[in-house]
């Protein structure tokens, strides 16, 4: 991530359940780069602070972003093909910055009851590999998760036919 803009992101710790956030310091319109991730790593083993980038890669190391929180009605796009970060709609400044975790989570490393209080909230995340195809379809999702999605419905397909 470039340095200006970690400066326009600050990672914001709150006694109630979400715990650690991030805001954006400054207003952000809608399609607008919010992030250029960089310095990450990638692992072997997924966990609650990892991002799936890949259909068979993980990284870590996203500086402020490990932060970002799930919401069912997301603000930013976490793009893993070119590792961005982008508003989805206009932001103002102090507002926490929220992705769809299952737009780059086939499977969680530790899936979780939804507390986002969006109108269309799914309840629970354990990643795209279980989230209905109607549900899954309402978002913006990466090119790994709907690759895998695509091999889980040949799969289910072949199994069909035997």
């Amino acid at each position: 991530m470039i340095e200006s803009q970690l400066q326009l992101l600050h990672v914001v710790h709150d006694a109630d359940l979400k715990g650690k956030r991030v805001i954006t310091t400054v207003a952000i319109r809608k399609g607008e780069l919010v992030a250029q991730i960089s310095g990450h790593r990638e692992v072997l083993t997924p966990s609650r602070f990892t991002v799936q980038a890949s259909v068979h890669r993980h990284i870590d190391g996203l500086a402020q972003l490990t932060f970002m929180n799930h919401s069912c009605a997301p603000n930013v796009f976490l793009n893993t093909s070119d590792l961005t970060v982008t508003a989805l709609r206009d932001l103002v400044a102090g507002e926490e910055l929220s992705f769809f975790y299952p737009s780059t989570e086939w499977r969680m490393a530790e899936p979780f009851a939804c507390l986002c209080g969006a109108a269309d909230c799914v309840s629970y995340i354990a990643g795209a590999e279980v989230m209905p195809e109607n549900v899954l379809a309402r978002y913006d999702i990466n090119e790994h998760i709907r690759e895998l999605r695509r091999q889980q419905r040949a799969a289910a397909s072949v199994g069909a036919a035997d």
